[in-house]
Formats: C-alpha cells, structure tokens, sequence
C-alpha cells in the first residue's frame, strides 16, 4: 500500500489549522485513516513511511504513534512493530456496554434541550441516508449514521459525557463501516431514525432513551454476528 498517498487527503484536512502541532497533526491524520479503514485492520505502520508521507520528523510520528496505541488504534507487535488494531467481538462488547447507556442518557438530556432547528437538522440527516441507500452508497449512509448520532450526543450539553462517547466513536464507527457491506440493508434504522426524532419532538425524554437503547441493542447484535463470521 502507498503510505503517501493513503495519508494525503486526511492530513489535508488539518492544513492551515495551526492548533495542531506536529504531533498533533500525526495523530489525527492517522487516525483518521484507520477509522475509515484507508489504513485496514493489520496493515502494518512504519514510522519512516509516515514521517516521509506527513513530510516531519519521526520524533513527532512516534508520539502519535504511541499515543494510538495506548488508545487502542494501534497494536505494538514485538519484533514487528505496530500494526492497525483489529476488530475483535470481545473488545467491542466492552465499547458497546460504555456507550449503550451513555447514548441513552445522552439523548433523554438532549431531548429537554433540543430545539427545532436541531430536529430539522436530524430529518435532513435522515433524508439523506434514505437518498444513500437508494443510490447503494453504504459508506455515505455510515458517515451521516455518525453525524446522526454525534449531533444528538452534541445537543445533551455535557462535555464529560460528550468526551466518553467520543473517546470510543471511532472504534465503534470503524466496525460498523468494516461490516456493513455484510449487514442486512440499514432500512430498518431508516424507521429508528425518525421514531427516535419524533420522540425527541415531543421532548419525550424517556421514550427517546428507550428508542435510542433499543436501536443501538439491535444494530451492535448485526454487527457482532457479522464480525465473528468474518473473524471465522
């Protein structure tokens, strides 16, 4: 795989953002091609390649390096060096137990404080997942999938909640773009979608949180049984 020009466009993404210092800038150029899987589970990561493709030192590359592989991005293999963590079923049955309950919470506080222009944003979101599943565009359907559910956990309004879901979004993002050419059509999350909006609406805290709970259950069971026939 060509390291440069795998990394290119996500490192052109933080261009001209002066807040991220080299290392910082590593960091999220990586990360951000292993959550959408440019960079799959066990390709190797060499600090040279990176260093070459992010044009910096490798000082800085080894601490993003390793900053990856403390937050479970990245798997340190003796004598090999580091690897793109794979996805295992055990480790994301720990994820999914952590955000379960935090969606749910996240979404009956952000019901109480959500306001109509919000709402409008979550049914465009969803229009445009249905005009992606039309178009059989699967990849486009996860990323709004995340931004669905990123702007309701925004809306809560409680920046420590906000930063546990974050801190697992893109290991959980990462398995369902890995299984969901695998999965059964994501129609169903389509008429999810909506029943959760609709609660949010009616500033029915309670009801959202049983919606959301009750969407995340079903569509981590599709993605562990996908995953562990993969995994096979």
């Amino acid at each position: 795989m060509e390291i440069t020009a795998t990394l290119t466009p996500f490192a052109q993404q933080l261009e001209g953002l002066d807040q991220y210092r080299l290392p910082q800038r590593a960091y999220h150029t990586v990360r951000l091609a292993i959550r959408n899987l440019v960079l799959p589970p066990g390709q190797a990561i060499l600090e040279r390649e990176i260093s070459e493709a992010l044009e910096m030192s490798r000082t800085p590359v080894r601490e993003a390096l390793v900053r990856l592989e403390t937050e479970g991005m990245l798997t340190l293999v003796p004598r090999r060096g580091f690897i793109v963590a794979p996805i295992e079923a055990d480790d994301l049955r720990e994820i999914y137990a952590i955000i379960g309950t935090l969606d749910g919470l996240a979404i009956e506080l952000a019901a109480e404080r959500a306001e109509e222009e919000l709402l409008g944003q979550l049914d465009s979101i969803i229009d445009s997942q249905e005009a992606a599943l039309r178009s059989g565009d699967l990849k486009k359907w996860s990323s709004l999938d995340d931004e669905f559910h990123h702007r309701i956990v925004r809306c809560a309004g409680n920046q420590r909640l906000t930063g546990i879901i974050d801190s697992y979004a893109d290991q959980s993002y990462r398995a369902r773009l890995y299984t969901i050419a695998e999965r059964p059509v994501p129609k169903r999350s389509i008429i999810e979608h909506r029943a959760i909006v609709s609660a949010m609406r009616a500033k029915d805290g309670k009801a959202a949180r049983m919606l959301m709970e009750s969407h995340r259950s079903r569509a981590q069971k599709e993605i562990l049984e996908v995953l562990s026939r993969i995994n096979e």
